[in-house]
């Protein structure tokens, strides 16, 4: 696999039983680029292990006088400095690429995973732990995918060469290859401690980064309390733990350095010192000399990729557990399903809260709890695992629609035929158009979309913050479309799924940051333009449920009416608790005059009594508006 070919067709199924068998799965899908760069590491390396044996030929030849073993020396050191230049740079392209390789795989098992799960992802992990394992923790992780082949490549060049002063110069041989182990495993002790301060490093910084990104999310809201020197106090003190983290463990690491510095010297001056003693006692040439000692001045290179496979292990352990934790998340259902791929159409009925939302009709739910809204939600579309009590995923009767069990589908054909969209809808960055530019039935426009959502002022307001856009659809939004408000943010939201156009469209609270007569004309909008397909709303908006065909109200999980918003508010004191917000005085009063009990006083008047009168004066004000921009 090269970059150019990335993505990859299919990054396979990992080992995620623990971060190791992680590592070890990723190593052993890129067996061919590891190889590659191996081949290259040992061109590399052993062309820079020749240079001493070269080097004492040469001395040895002028000490001689020969002029023919000179120039044959001479031959030899070109040689292997072509060798060297040749190998280093094929070693760093073949390296690079499985850095890269590696972690464009690990990015796109993330993505997967994401993408099969769905919601329940961030309910099983947190958020900020995923956007960490798919930034930071794979680089890490493909820098040990990638460090392996050339540790291997300088371990054998390591033997190699003691094999050969072994056999070229037993006497010194045999002190270089004592002191050899103890340079490579001198660091070992010292590896834990260093792990540790990392790992502490990195959580605190972790924190740091996740705080400034809630307060850069809701800079608006503290500019609006007065709250940013409290936050700018708090980052402030985090970031100093970050830096006093940094600096323990870089004084860790800086011993590690200084370790792999100050051993391969002691070496040096023993081979010199014991060397210069066989000299002078005629046991060995000068030559044989030199090229001992260079030998192991050479030598602390490829030793240095001790400390680097070290270093890589520590970093990426913790990395690759974190994304070994993400990736063996599994769905309740198989994502193959049993049944042929198809789309059904029909009714959409979940036999566990007894809710059936009629095809071709706008139903809206109420629910007291708004989790469980949203766990309903979820399951209409997304068919999410419940949490159980144990913690572990326990699965409840499948969602019916048309008769069909949406968990025996493929999860692909599930989630054409039922669309979800979250109470906090995501805007990817990027212009208007990209934003719209989903898999649809294309029977509807993205204009007419834009048109029922009233998205009017933020198409407007995106012109405006867009230099030289004068189609709106040009202009750019920007991350997460922070620049806008999070009314403006969810009637965008609302287009994109009004121009999906599935079979059945599922509103989690679509309308929760608009104001009361921009609500109004969306209900409109949506109802006319979703005609004749399904569309369930969860809400409690007096005018969304108003509007809706048939209003569906749950209790403890379980669907206790079903009826006209009017007629739950008058007959239901639970509904009307719910939808106007009474307390718990007034619903108790509510249930007594429902029931009989009590005379009607003029003080004691639920408040969802009154509902039916606000109702018509908004109809009222929605006639004279309509006058006005008649005439």
């Amino acid at each position: 696999m090269q970059i150019h070919d990335l993505p990859y067709p299919d990054p396979g199924v990992p080992d995620a039983r623990s971060g190791p068998s992680f590592l070890w799965w990723l190593f052993r899908n890129q067996l061919g680029g590891q190889l590659k760069s191996l081949a290259w590491g040992l061109l590399h390396f052993a062309s820079v292990a020749s240079l001493p044996f070269c080097v004492g030929v040469a001395v040895q030849a002028a000490a001689d006088r020969s002029g023919g073993r000179l120039a044959l020396a001479g031959g030899l050191m070109a040689l292997a400095c072509v060798g060297n230049a040749v190998g280093d740079t094929f070693l760093h392209r073949a390296a690079v690429t499985n850095w890269i390789t590696a972690a464009a795989r690990v990015q796109q098992l993330l993505g997967r995973k994401a993408a099969v799960l769905g919601s329940v992802l961030t309910r099983r992990v947190a958020a900020g732990e995923v956007v960490a394992v798919s930034t930071g923790d794979v680089e890490k992780i493909g820098w040990f995918v990638e460090a392996l082949s050339r540790f291997t490549a300088a371990a054998v060049t390591v033997v190699a060469v003691t094999v050969g002063l072994l056999v070229y110069q037993p006497a010194l041989g045999v002190v270089v290859a004592a002191g050899l182990p103890v340079l490579a495993l001198a660091v070992l002790p010292l590896l834990p401690k260093a792990t540790r301060r990392a790992d502490v490093q990195r959580e605190k910084a972790g924190r740091a980064t996740e705080l400034a990104s809630d307060t850069v999310a809701g800079l608006r809201v503290l500019r609006g309390i007065g709250g940013e020197d409290l936050f700018l106090d708090r980052y402030r003190r985090a970031s100093q733990e970050v830096r006093h983290a940094a600096v323990r463990s870089a004084r860790m690491w800086s011993l590690i350095a200084a370790v792999q510095v100050l051993l391969p010297g002691l070496l040096l001056i023993t081979v010199v010192w014991y060397g210069v003693r066989l000299a002078l006692d005629g046991r060995i040439a000068v030559g044989e000399l030199v090229t001992v000692y260079s030998s192991v001045m050479l030598l602390t290179y490829p030793l240095r990729h001790f400390e680097e496979i070290a270093m890589a292990y520590s970093f990426s352990r913790p990395s690759a557990r974190r994304a070994a934790r993400v990736l063996s998340l599994e769905r309740a259902t198989d994502t193959a399903g049993t049944r042929a791929a198809e789309t059904p159409a029909g009714d959409l009925y979940d036999p566990e809260t007894g809710l059936c939302a009629p095809s071709g009709s706008l139903t809206a739910v109420v629910c007291g709890d708004p989790d469980a809204a949203g766990r309903l939600a979820e399951r209409l579309g997304g068919h999410a695992a419940q949490e159980g009590t144990s913690g572990g995923a326990r699965e409840g009767a499948s969602v019916l629609l048309g008769g069909v069990p949406l968990d025996e589908l493929p999860l692909d054909s599930a989630r054409t035929a039922v669309l979800v969209q979250d109470k906090d809808p995501v805007l990817l960055s990027g212009t208007l158009r990209e934003l719209l530019d989903v898999p649809a039935s294309g029977a509807v426009d993205p204009r007419a979309a834009l048109e029922a959502a009233q998205c009017q002022d933020v198409l407007a307001a995106l012109v405006q913050g867009s230099l030289g856009a004068e189609n709106p659809m040009d202009a750019r939004i920007t991350e997460r479309g922070r620049s806008l408000s999070g009314g403006q943010r969810q009637r965008l939201a609302l287009a994109r799924s009004l121009v999906t156009d599935p079979e059945v469209l599922v509103l989690d609270e679509p309308t929760s940051a608009v104001d009361s007569h921009t609500e109004a004309r969306i209900a409109q909008g949506v109802r006319g333009l979703r005609a004749g397909r399904t569309t369930v709303v969860f809400t409690s908006s007096p005018l969304l449920l108003d509007r809706a065909d048939r209003v569906v109200f749950l209790h403890e999980g379980t669907v206790v009416a079903v009826g006209g918003h009017r007629e739950l508010v008058r007959t239901e004191p639970r509904y009307r608790a719910v939808v106007t917000r009474e307390t718990e005085e007034e619903t108790a009063t509510a249930a007594a005059l429902h029931a009989g009990d009590g005379g009607l006083r003029v003080d004691k008047v639920p408040h969802g009594l009154e509902e039916l009168d606000r109702l018509d004066d908004i109809e009222e004000l929605e006639e004279l508006q309509d006058i006005e921009e008649t005439a």
